[in-house]
């Protein structure tokens, strides 16, 4: 008896290939791609689908190519044609991956989504932008999940909005100029009041006169309408305007050792004390650049901190101090809004609590 070779008839095996999933009414849809082209299709930069698709052609399981049935199509997509059901598949669809390749996508995304948060936001107070650690120490805090198929910029104007109930951040005001004949100034500049826009500079030197503000992105488009109304031209200055100079950055659990802390620093505390005690794992570590006065130079010698409320030796002690127990636990006291403990007093309630540090080792 002679063995023949059966070979299933509507079958058609690929390897080695990127599986879009989707599921609809019940049935499950898959198409072969070619691998890296389906986020390259999703994201504008390949256009071409014979480049994505190994072949035009909807399975019901790729893997062992079986093909989908035209019948379920038709109730699925109430239509037959495989070219469209493929564009919605390869739109809709789920992109299957395994799952270090998949982490490695959630990581880049997640890294790109603090990064224009960074971009886009600023500190209500020093009118500086965040550092990109942290804003995704922040989007930890608030528990953000990453959408992969929404696009980073969408998610991180959600995130935004997120930060923005629970932390001071607030978006960055965009630089523009505005160029109207000289009856429509005065309009103008009424219509910039009523959208809470900072005047930075006029000018009405030559022809048109010109206004360089800063104003809230979401006024963009408004503005636009309007000066397109006036037979005036509108100019992006700048995306995103920050405060020149140095400032004072802050950073939420971070051991970042600072040379000194200035009155600017003792004014702000205040602002984020709500910010603290509503998060008792917040806290706030300031770390201020230094200036070339003499005034900055007797605080450096000083070394005192306003936490702890005590004078600290040389630099190096300085900066050892603000590793320390007994700073961290005045830290945790100063934001439930309770006065500092001398080392003493420290090591006494942390023995209370069943905690020991390197309190009783510390001098000053």
């Amino acid at each position: 008896m002679s063995k023949t070779l059966v070979q299933p008839v509507g079958q058609k095996r690929l390897t080695n290939v990127a599986i879009v999933r989707l599921k609809k009414h019940g049935m499950r849809f898959e198409i072969a791609c070619y691998k890296n082209k389906v986020l390259s299709w999703r994201s504008g930069v390949e256009k071409d689908l014979d480049e994505v698709l190994q072949s035009r052609i909807v399975y019901s399981n790729v893997s062992r190519g079986i093909l989908a049935k035209s019948k379920d199509l038709n109730v699925a997509f109430k239509s037959t044609d495989q070219s469209k059901i493929c564009e919605e598949i390869l739109e809709k669809g789920e992109l299957q991956v395994a799952g270090k390749e998949r982490e490695s996508q959630l990581s880049t995304q997640f890294r790109d989504i603090a990064t224009i948060v960074m971009q886009k936001t600023i500190n209500p107070v020093t009118q500086h932008p965040y550092t990109i650690s942290m804003i995704e120490r922040l989007m930890h805090e608030i528990h953000f999940a990453i959408d992969p198929h929404s696009s980073s910029k969408k998610q991180a104007l959600e995130v935004i909005k997120d930060l923005q109930e629970h932390y001071p951040i607030k978006r960055a005001p965009m630089r523009l100029r505005f160029t109207v004949p000289e009856r429509c100034l005065s309009t103008l500049i009424e219509k910039l009041g009523d959208w809470n826009a900072n005047v930075v500079s006029k000018e009405s030197s030559g022809g048109m006169p010109t206004v360089v503000c800063e104003i809230d992105p979401g006024f963009f488009r408004d503005c636009d309408t309007y000066v397109r109304g006036l037979q005036g031209r509108l100019e992006i200055l700048a995306i995103s305007a920050f405060l020149e100079g140095e400032s004072d950055v802050y950073h939420l659990n971070d051991s970042k050792d600072p040379e000194s802390i200035s009155s600017s620093v003792q004014e702000t505390e205040t602002a984020y004390a709500s910010a603290a005690a509503s998060e008792p794992g917040l806290k706030f570590v300031m770390s201020n650049i230094s200036g070339d006065t003499k005034k900055d130079e007797e605080q450096m010698k000083q070394n005192k901190c306003s936490t702890c409320d005590a004078v600290v030796g040389d630099v190096k002690q300085y900066r050892e101090h603000f590793k320390s127990e007994w700073h961290k636990h005045n830290l945790r006291r100063k934001a439930r809004q309770l006065p500092p403990l001398s080392p003493e007093e420290c090591v006494a309630e942390m023995e209370s609590d069943g905690r020991s540090g390197d309190v009783k080792e510390y001098s000053f």
